[in-house]
């Protein structure tokens, strides 16, 4: 596994680097006429790229190309601003053309077992394969102030090694249930990118990047794609341990 990482001096700069190499991406793969398979994450940090990439990249790449997916979501209605298919849909989806059937969302209004199996299915129909797991091109992922990645939280690490490739999950305090890709599946990824910003992470981006002792706890830390590369993009707040 090899890994990088990217400073940025604010979050919007991290935001618009991050565009530019998402739109430089999906144009080589349209460049070879493949599609490319990227699961989205939640959290003010993509919320920023959706933004950027909604109001400045719009007409920046050849987008039927893309195939959006999540890595995760909530178990709420679309309409609900809790989400993550809801926010990306506002700020950059409904912005762009794409067809339609290459828009991969968690419906999380409906049973959660039942949309975990279903989402599997599409995610296996859509996505190559590779380890005898879906193979997506790029997953991006954030990082919770608790070291959680997707809805993989600290109580429920069984699913970084789930022989699924979703489950479900629950936020361990309000008790949410949320929809996840598992940690075998992320691993399996052709290229990792965690977006973080804000000092209130700095100490544990310290931790897992040092390989520190407590970083044991944090499912964060067990995200080490296979074959594929893992990229840091933090901003200077997020990076002050380092």
């Amino acid at each position: 596994m090899n890994s990088s990482v990217k400073i940025f001096r604010s979050p919007y700069e991290l935001a618009e680097k991050f565009a530019e190499e998402l739109v430089r991406r999906i144009t080589d793969s349209a460049e070879k006429n493949e599609p490319f398979t990227v699961a989205l994450s939640g959290g003010s940090t993509p919320e920023l790229l959706f933004s950027v990439l909604g109001d400045h990249f719009s007409k920046s790449a050849p987008w039927e190309y893309a195939h959006f997916f999540w890595g995760d979501e909530r178990c709420v209605p679309v309409t609900s601003q809790d989400s993550n298919y809801g926010t990306a849909k506002r700020k950059f989806l409904d912005k762009i053309i794409i067809p339609e059937v290459n828009i991969h969302r968690i419906h999380g209004e409906d049973d959660p077992e039942k949309e975990a199996y279903r989402y599997a299915e599409e995610i296996a129909y859509f996505t190559a394969g590779k380890n005898g797991l879906p193979l997506f091109d790029m997953i991006i992922l954030g990082l919770g102030e608790d070291g959680h990645t997707a809805s993989v939280f600290p109580d429920q690490k069984e699913l970084l090694y789930s022989d699924n490739v979703c489950g479900v999950a629950f936020h361990p305090v309000t008790f949410q249930k949320r929809i996840t890709l598992t940690g075998r599946v992320i691993n399996n990824a052709g290229s990792v990118i965690f977006l973080i910003t804000g000092k209130k992470k700095a100490d544990i981006i310290e931790k897992i990047i040092n390989k520190r002792p407590e970083a044991v706890g944090f499912p964060s830390y067990y995200i080490v794609p296979e074959h594929g590369m893992l990229y840091w993009y933090i901003d200077e707040e997020a990076a002050m341990l380092l």
